[in-house]
C-alpha cells in the first residue's frame, strides 16, 4: 500500500497533542447508556456516552455533531444507499453505519481504537438481527488506522471488489491525521476507479487551518471536492457541510 503512508503514520504519532482541535483530555469512561436518535422516520437506539468525559483518542465513544449532519442527509437521500456496499471511516459508536444498514447490502464499520471497537461491536450486535427493511445486511467491524497498510490490506483481502461508498462523519479533528485520511481514501477510491466509488464527508468546521487542510489534501490526492448544494448548516453551534469527493 506504499511506504509513504507508513512514514506519514509514524510521523503522525510523534506530533504534539496541541494539534487536537477543540478537544480536552479526560479519563476513560465506559458508562454507556442506550440512547434513542431519530432521523426522519428512522429511529435508532445505540449505546454511547452522554458527555465528553473521554480523552482525545476515545472521541468515538460519543455521537458528534457531524454524525447528526451525516445521518440527516442520508435519511433524506436514502436512495443513494439502496443496495450499496459501504465502508465507514472513524465509525465511533456506529450511528451512521447503523442507519446505512437499513438500506445497504453491506456495511463495514472501522475505527482505530480498541476501546471504541468494543462499544462499536456491541452496537452492531444490537442491530445485527434487525427486523427493518433490510434485515439481511452484512455488518462487520474492523480495525483501521489511517495510513496503516496492514489494516487496510486485511479489509481489502476480504472485500477485494471494494465499496460503492466511503463515509466519514466528523472525523477531521487532528490536522496531522488529514494526509493519512486522504491516503486511505485514495486507495479505497482507486479500487473501483473513476466514477465508481465516492467518499461522502460530513465536515464540521472547528478551525480555519483544518478547513483549508482538507481542501488542500483532496487536491493533492487528485480528488474533486464537491460541496453538496443545500447542506451548509449550523449543527451544535458549529458550521457544517457535506462534501462528495471523487477521483478526478
Amino acid at each position: 500500500m506504499g511506504s509513504e503512508s507508513e512514514k506519514r503514520r509514524e510521523a503522525n504519532k510523534e506530533e504534539e497533542e496541541e494539534e487536537i482541535v477543540c478537544l480536552e483530555s479526560f479519563f476513560i469512561n465506559d458508562d454507556y447508556q442506550l440512547t434513542k436518535f431519530t432521523f426522519g422516520s428512522h429511529v435508532l437506539e445505540l449505546y454511547c456516552l452522554q458527555s465528553a468525559s473521554t480523552d482525545f483518542d476515545l472521541t468515538g465513544q460519543l455521537v458528534w455533531p457531524g454524525a447528526m449532519l451525516m445521518n440527516g442527509y442520508l435519511s433524506e437521500n436514502a436512495e443513494i444507499l439502496q443496495g450499496c456496499s459501504v465502508l465507514e471511516l472513524g465509525s465511533g459508536v456506529g450511528i451512521t453505519g447503523v442507519l446505512c444498514s437499513k438500506f445497504c447490502r453491506k456495511v463495514i464499520f472501522t475505527d482505530h481504537n480498541d476501546e471504541v471497537l468494543k462499544i462499536l461491536k456491541k452496537n452492531i450486535e444490537l442491530h445485527g438481527h434487525s427486523s427493518g427493511p433490510n434485515p439481511s445486511a452484512e455488518l462487520e467491524a474492523a480495525k483501521l488506522e489511517w495510513g496503516n497498510s496492514d489494516h487496510l490490506g486485511e479489509i481489502l483481502q476480504k472485500h477485494n471488489d471494494g465499496f460503492d461508498l466511503i463515509l466519514g462523519a466528523d472525523i477531521c479533528f487532528q490536522q496531522s491525521s488529514v494526509p493519512l485520511l486522504f491516503d486511505s481514501v485514495e486507495q479505497l477510491l482507486r479500487i473501483r476507479g473513476h466514477g465508481n466509488c465516492k467518499f461522502i464527508l460530513a465536515y464540521v468546521s472547528r478551525a480555519r487551518q483544518m478547513d483549508s487542510a482538507i481542501l488542500r489534501e483532496g487536491a493533492q490526492h487528485g480528488m474533486l471536492m464537491n460541496e453538496v448544494s443545500g447542506t451548509r448548516c449550523t449543527v451544535a453551534n458549529l458550521k457544517g457541510v457535506i462534501y462528495e469527493i471523487t477521483l478526478q
